[in-house]
């Protein structure tokens, strides 16, 4: 449900396409490029300090404050459940905002402004999404939404631009299509075209100037939790991970997408290399990481009936959700304890196995879960 709510934030987040309409300068071109590196490889001390040039060469112009923001975003990015960056953030994108309107009193028709503008209104609805304030996320959506028609009515060969017209064409057609009932609290979202969406991502993330990065990210996403494209979306998360080796949302996508093709070999290799990166302290490499390394391991070493490594595992899954998990059981605890109920009973410890069954019973019902536990209360699973 979270993630399809997202719909009404991404209906008007132009994202990273703001980059496109930046001041046409060869240093405040070359030192922006080098910024955006910095960020996807989470030297974020590196992409502050380009940022901050731009902003020296430029103090006028809303490009930099808003790659500036764009830093703490990815900071943010890697540790959602930290929300000690939010406010920094909020008034990060209000100063651009500012900025942007400003530009707009003197010029109606000024790219850059409606850009950066369309940018900062879009980032504060996702992470309004993200801290469950779905109001506030359609809210900016409807905001944001007639900045992305509006950019893309002024320059509409303009490749970055794509990223946000490319979101919106494929959310717009996917969701009320996957989700009838939601039709009626997207009324106010013209209708979208989901295979022109995904041309259109496709495009900007092999032609962007600025947004290519953000658009394969998208991409990628789009084929993994919608199109059910595995093989692509490994595709592009393998190409992401070896151009930022040390971005740790990238190579957790490698991991899933190998769990969902059922390479379980390489899979434990890339959970392996993770869980590693986390002991090690590596940025990004946290609590959320950890937890997510040690499921996947744990069920691999369950698949190969070498079942104390199992629990050990989901154990330390379940112990790491309870410290984050903050507002109710995640999915990550669910299934974590319905596979420790599912290795007692083969290990014919029936009277454990139901506890774990129950304990999965009392949490949120994720996938089928509930389903599951219920079957095993009932009767012992075997494989």
């Amino acid at each position: 449900m979270k993630r399809v709510l997202l719909l009404i934030t991404l209906a008007g987040a132009l994202g990273h396409t703001a980059h496109g309409q930046t001041p046409a300068d060869q240093e405040f071109d070359a030192t922006a490029r080098r910024g955006i590196e910095e960020v996807y490889n989470l030297e974020f001390e590196r992409a502050d300090s380009q940022f901050t040039k731009l902003v020296t060469l430029n103090p006028r112009h809303p490009a930099g404050y808003f790659m500036l923001a764009m830093v703490t975003w990815w900071r943010m990015l890697i540790d959602m459940d930290n929300e000690g960056y939010d406010q920094q953030f909020y008034a990060a994108l209000d100063h651009v905002v500012d900025m942007c309107d400003s530009m707009l009193d003197v010029n109606e028709d000024d790219i850059g402004a409606i850009f950066f503008k369309g940018g900062a209104v879009g980032f504060k609805g996702r992470l309004k999404f993200h801290r469950d304030d779905y109001l506030a996320a359609a809210n900016a959506g409807r905001k944001a939404l007639p900045l992305v028609q509006t950019a893309m009515a002024l320059d509409p060969n303009n490749y970055d631009i794509l990223l946000g017209s490319g979101m919106y064409n494929y959310y717009a057609e996917v969701i009320p299509n996957e989700y009838p009932f939601l039709k009626p609290l997207l009324l106010f979202v013209p209708p979208g075209d989901k295979n022109k969406g995904i041309e259109q991502l496709t495009l900007a993330s092999e032609k962007a100037k600025y947004a290519s990065i953000e658009a394969a990210y998208f991409l990628l996403q789009v084929y993994y939790f919608y199109e059910k494209d595995y093989g692509k979306a490994l595709s592009i998360a393998l190409r992401l991970g070896s151009r930022f080796p040390d971005n740790v949302v990238f190579h957790r996508y490698v991991g899933r997408c190998f769990v969902s093709m059922g390479n379980w070999d390489m899979a434990r290799s890339v959970f392996g290399e993770i869980s590693e990166r986390v002991r090690k302290g590596q940025r990004g490499y946290s609590s959320n990481a950890d937890r997510e390394a040690d499921y996947y391991l744990g069920v691999y070493a369950m698949l190969q009936h070498n079942h104390d490594t199992a629990l050990q595992y989901l154990y330390r899954c379940d112990e790491i959700s309870r410290s984050l998990d903050t507002k109710e059981p995640s999915g990550f605890m669910a299934m974590a304890n319905l596979k420790l109920g599912m290795i007692y009973d083969l290990q014919k410890k029936r009277s454990l196995a139901v506890m774990q069954y129950g304990k999965v019973l009392d949490m949120k019902n994720y996938g089928d879960s509930h389903r599951l536990a219920e079957r095993h209360q009932k009767i012992p699973y075997t494989d």
